[in-house]
């Protein structure tokens, strides 16, 4: 597609563990300037994703490609424009937190090294600290902050935000939002839902090793339902209604909720001719849309 350019690019890209298959030829595009949500649960395939991504494992077949060069063929070049955020932190327990963060910066001589002092105070952390002595959620700021040192044209972050406190969060949202306006990219490995509607432009969700949807934040919803909150005066005055774009229907005491696929209007009609209390229109919210596609399918004829 003219115009189009794809930071990140993968092709058929499979994973093998010997017999188990971890990644099904996955086939995806990250668009420059794009804040990508890969959201799936705890084993659906996220971290081999990125660590293939990374070249730290090798795909048994396909291929990925970073800023227009093969991860496995060209790694060391693509990692000087990458920054990595993993999901769990490691470093050496007796190093402080300047000797931990001036290492990192001598791989890039070139970086602008005011950019550490001014993550240091945005994040609140005190570089006299020994690693040993800091809490789970400042070991997770020391690697954000190792992350943005070098000013990486990509961002790869696995479950960035675990361990920060709401507060931090905030903040490194917002640091996120600087970067994308800087035109930089970042593709963002989580399960948290809302971190996907609060970020993200598109997401994939991933599952058991495939894409199974590819999708943009703003018109997902829209594309999928709408949600009719309607309330009753009592329980017993429930009435009882069917229409075929009524996918799904939720009671609690007299408050129904109708999930309604496409337009509403007609079943709004038949709504409005019974007697309520309130009604509301509501979009479902991205968690609603990801357990569509994470719903334990029953075999034809199930229980």
């Amino acid at each position: 597609m003219v115009g189009k350019e794809n930071v990140i690019c993968m092709n058929d890209l499979t994973k093998y563990y010997g017999q188990h298959q971890a990644l099904d030829r996955l086939n995806l595009e990250v668009e420059k300037g794009t804040v990508y949500g890969f959201i799936g649960p705890n084993g659906a395939g996220k971290s081999t994703t990125i660590r293939i991504l990374l070249g730290l494992l090798k795909p048994t077949s396909g291929s990925a490609f970073i800023l227009g060069k093969d991860v496995i063929k060209k790694g060391a070049v693509i990692r000087r424009h990458v920054g990595y955020l993993p999901s769990e932190v490691h470093y050496y327990e007796r190093m402080k937190v300047r000797d931990v963060l001036n290492y990192a910066l001598s791989f890039y001589p070139d970086a602008d090294r005011s950019r550490l002092e001014y993550y240091l105070d945005l994040f609140e952390v005190d570089p006299k600290k020994r690693v040993k002595n800091l809490s789970l959620g400042n070991k997770k700021k020391v690697a954000i902050i190792q992350s943005l040192l070098h000013d990486p044209d990509l961002l790869i972050l696995d479950e960035p935000t675990s361990g920060l406190d709401p507060l931090m969060q905030g903040v490194f949202f917002n640091v996120l939002k600087e970067e994308k306006e800087k035109g930089k990219t970042i593709f963002f490995s989580t399960h948290i839902l809302s971190e996907v509607e609060k970020i993200c432009d598109r997401f994939a969700i991933i599952r058991q090793g495939q894409i199974v949807a590819t999708k943009d934040v703003e018109s997902i919803r829209k594309q999928v339902m709408r949600i009719l909150k309607v309330e009753y005066p009592a329980q017993d005055r429930i009435p009882h209604i069917e229409h075929e774009q009524i996918v799904k229907r939720e009671v609690h005491d007299h408050i129904v909720r109708y999930y309604v696929q496409g337009k509403i209007n007609e079943v709004l009609r038949q709504i409005v001719h019974d007697e309520l209390n309130d009604i509301r229109v509501e979009e479902p919210s991205i968690e609603e849309i990801f357990m569509d596609y994470y719903q334990p399918k029953e075999p034809e004829g199930g229980k």
